[in-house]
């Protein structure tokens, strides 16, 4: 990646943090917007697996440093998305937006299951209607804010994105 390419993708990853720490909180969605899977997943498929996975880690312990009874859950979670997500680059990236919408789903919903998972607060019929219901609507929430994201910021990120 080049300087200016890294320089893009730092003020989109930057402009997607602010909108998580400031937009998500005054909406109070029941599935929230998750802006940053979204900042992880544009620069995850364009860096190598092992700095994407840092890069997920890091966005997550920002994430984490809201929730202090599941300290670790989103990086690890999220460092885990962000390895996956470079290292499938080769098969989403090209500049179709169904197969973005379809790559912020299932890097939501991926997230979810292993943050839930991680997190042992909920089990039983309660951990089933978080991962069958809210869940997957997080997920369409997140893909469609993505792929309007990815339309907003094609200018800044350029022709390849997720």
């Amino acid at each position: 990646m080049s300087v200016l390419g890294f320089l893009r993708v730092s003020f989109a990853v930057a402009l997607l943090v602010l909108l998580h720490f400031t937009l998500r909180p005054l909406l109070g969605w029941r599935a929230p917007i998750d802006f940053l899977l979204i900042a992880a997943l544009l620069a995850a498929v364009r860096l190598r697996p092992g700095i994407a996975a840092l890069v997920g880690m890091l966005l997550g312990f920002a994430a984490d440093a809201l929730t202090p009874s599941a300290f670790g859950c989103g990086a690890l979670a999220l460092s885990c998305v962000s390895f996956l997500a470079s290292w499938l680059k080769a098969v989403f990236f090209a500049d179709n937006l169904a197969l973005s919408l379809l790559f912020f789903f299932g890097g939501k919903w991926t997230f979810d299951v292993l943050y839930l998972v991680a997190e042992r607060r909920v089990q039983g019929t309660e951990l089933a209607m978080q991962l069958l219901l809210w869940s997957p609507l997080a997920a369409t929430v997140t893909a469609i804010a993505g792929v309007v994201l990815l339309l907003v910021l094609r200018p800044v990120l350029g022709r390849s994105s997720a």
